[in-house]
Parts: C-alpha cells; sequence; structure tokens
C-alpha cells in the first residue's frame, strides 16, 4: 500500500492513540501487546485474505461467518459454479433494492465522515460493473460509463480520470445507468458456462502479475456490492 513509511518498524511503548482515526493505512503486521481496546472499530474490506489475531484466535472466520448470517447469500461472492453466481446476484441485487427503496429522498446524497453517499456508492457500483465485466470480461476498450464514481487516488496511479463527470448528477440518471449495468450483469450470467468461467482475462486495472479468470472477475463484481451494501447499510442506519 502506497504511502508514508515513517512509522514502519516502530514501537510505540505507553502511548495514547485514544480516539484517533486511522484511514487508508497499512498496519498488516502490526503486534499489539497489554492495550485497550475497548471500542476499537476495525473495518477491512481485504479482512478474509488474511488474519486476524486476538487472544491467540483468528477471528476472520468468525467475522466471515457473522457477515454471511447478517447477509444472507453474501456466502455465494465465492462460488465457483454459474448457478452459484446467478443465486448469489440474484440476492446481492434483492438486498440492494431494499436499500434502495427503503432510503429517505432526503438520505441518498448524504454522509457519514467523508464516506461516499448511496448515490456516490451506486455510481461507483457501475464503475465496478464496467471494469470488471465490460473491461475485463467483455475487453471492452474503454468501458466505463462517466456516470462512475471513481475511487480515491485513481489519479495518482496515471488513470485518466477525465472520462467521469465532475459534478452531482440526478438520482434518477444514477438509478438508470445503474439498472443497465445490474441487467448486463443478469444476461452475462444467464448464459454463462463453467468453460467461459475458466478463461483467463487481463486485469483492468492494467497489474500484469494477475491473470483473472472470467470467474474471478464475476466475483470480484460480487465482493464489490456486497462490501458496499454493507458500508451503505451502517452509515444509513447512523444517519437514521
Amino acid at each position: 500500500m502506497p504511502g508514508s513509511q515513517e512509522f514502519e518498524g516502530a514501537t510505540f511503548v505507553r502511548t495514547s492513540f485514544r480516539g484517533a482515526a486511522l484511514r487508508s493505512c497499512d498496519v498488516s503486521g502490526v503486534t499489539m501487546r497489554s492495550v485497550a481496546v475497548d471500542g476499537l472499530d476495525i473495518d477491512s474490506h481485504d479482512l478474509f485474505f488474511g488474519s486476524l489475531v486476538v487472544n491467540g484466535v483468528d477471528v476472520v472466520p468468525f467475522v466471515e461467518a457473522e457477515l454471511n448470517r447478517q447477509f444472507p447469500g453474501r456466502e455465494l461472492q465465492k462460488a465457483q459454479t454459474p448457478e452459484g453466481l446467478r443465486d448469489g446476484w440474484v440476492a446481492v441485487q434483492a438486498a440492494w433494492e431494499t436499500t434502495v427503496t427503503n432510503t429517505p429522498p432526503e438520505l441518498v446524497d448524504a454522509h457519514v465522515e467523508g464516506e461516499w453517499s448511496l448515490a456516490q456508492t451506486l455510481r461507483h457500483l457501475v464503475l465496478a460493473t464496467d471494469a470488471w465485466l465490460r473491461g475485463g470480461v467483455m475487453e471492452v476498450e474503454q468501458p466505463f460509463h462517466e456516470i462512475g464514481q471513481i475511487f480515491t487516488g485513481a489519479a495518482e496511479m496515471g488513470f485518466d480520470v477525465s472520462i467521469f463527470r465532475g459534478d452531482e448528477p440526478a438520482f434518477e440518471d444514477i438509478l438508470a445507468v445503474r439498472a443497465e449495468r445490474q441487467q448486463l450483469v443478469t444476461d452475462f450470467l444467464t448464459t454463462a458456462t463453467p468453460d467461459l468461467l475458466a478463461e483467463e482475462r487481463d486485469n483492468p486495472w492494467g497489474d500484469g502479475d494477475w491473470h483473472p479468470t472470467v470467474g474471478d472477475c464475476v466475483r470480484v463484481i460480487l465482493e464489490e456490492e456486497w462490501a458496499h451494501l454493507r458500508y451503505v447499510r451502517r452509515d444509513l442506519a447512523l444517519l437514521a
């Protein structure tokens, strides 16, 4: 993870971090001993790729199981078959429909501590579908819709962010493009076969070290859908 390295390998003794906020920071491999952690709040989208050890116990499997309980169908984001991916897509879209329908109009553009609003999140999911389905799977040369919400730091990575709109589109326009992209995934999964899912593709973000399969690209879309649904529901609960 790029950024300042001034604290790598550092040791802090009897130091208070009470109320501190760490955002987009790399704390992998950090060791904490005899620490007070009441109210410690950790949010990591990549948690299930590694371990988080608390008092000698890796708690990642417990966190994953609880999230799957809270979000029925979430476990299918790792499905390896066309049928499993189709069922996972239906489940996450139904969950999103409930959230969008039940959100009061005055909250669709509301933020919590600088996080994306519901409207911005839906725009980002348009981007995710464009990147991983239209770009990764279908290999469209310029797959992105202008309404997409690009991630922070993309310009510094050399990505042409001029593709995207700089204003705030009307929520109805966002929903229309979002519906088109949802249907695109639905149509693709309807005819997807095991052989197609096994085909290799280039990483749409240009990392040549990983060549995902078509199935991997679809699973990334599902991971994005479930992760951002959790973020939005968390923030909307606070706003409410």
